[in-house]
């Protein structure tokens, strides 16, 4: 089934150094390099990056489903927030880094290899393979399986998701004012709807690309945990 075979991929999306980052083992300021290529790599640029899909031209409630991701990623307008790229570089701000150091990023030799594919695969043939990369892999995350569980049950209450705030590393460990993290707030709100129409996009679209969406996945990983290595290099963290 092609579902358990993604979900298998996604819950190898656990990089070793992650532990550092999630339990707040490093000072903020030698955690920019790792918001700075996030940034160059994928953030500023998804809702580009999902557009090139949406050029494809996928069946109709596909193109619905993508073009008000886009409109969401790119303006905020069903979050009534800002540009998610926006909200991304207030939290930056919130962290004490200028957004002048976000302007002209470099990226390191395994971002830059993950951000090719991305390329790739957004424009490129079948659309469902840019798709699931995009929407399943890069949106996704080791706890695909626990998550779309739990949206199956019931959406998160305001009090559920700012207690989830105030438990994020940034602001229990980093000391970061949680009124910084609401791009984390709008993901909670509005992706749950994101993420089952994105998993009904690729399933119900897959059919004779199955084994193309399976490797691209792949090879998103793989890509990914070789960025993520550079990443825990530059921030000073050693295997």
């Amino acid at each position: 089934m092609l579902q358990e075979r993604l979900l298998q991929i996604l819950e190898r999306k656990n990089h070793w150094a992650w532990p550092w980052f999630a339990e707040g083992r490093i000072p903020l300021p030698r955690l920019k390099p790792h918001f700075q290529q996030e940034w160059e790599a994928y953030v500023r640029d998804f809702p580009i990056l999902l557009a090139r899909v949406l050029g494809h031209r996928p069946p109709q409630d596909v193109c619905g489903m993508l073009a008000a991701n886009i409109y969401e990623e790119q303006t905020g307008g069903i979050s009534g927030a800002a540009s998610h790229p926006e909200l991304f570089l207030r939290m930056m701000e919130g962290c004490g880094y200028p957004r002048a150091d976000f302007a002209q990023v470099q990226l390191l030799p395994g971002a830059r290899a993950y951000r090719e594919f991305l390329d790739q695969a957004s424009w490129g043939k079948p659309w469902v393979v840019g798709a699931a990369v995009l929407t399943l892999f890069v949106e996704g995350s080791a706890n695909e399986r626990s998550e779309l569980a739990a949206l199956a049950e019931k959406p998160q209450t305001d009090a559920e998701i700012e207690e989830s705030i105030r438990r994020h590393p940034l602001v229990r460990i980093q000391k970061l004012d949680p009124k910084f993290l609401e791009l984390q707030r709008v993901h909670k709100k509005v992706e749950g709807g994101h993420r089952r129409d994105a998993w009904d996009a690729v399933l119900g679209n897959a059919g004779g690309h199955e084994e193309a969406v399976a490797a691209a996945l792949e090879r998103a990983l793989q890509l990914w945990l070789a960025y993520r290595d550079d990443v825990a290099q530059a921030c000073g963290i050693a295997r």
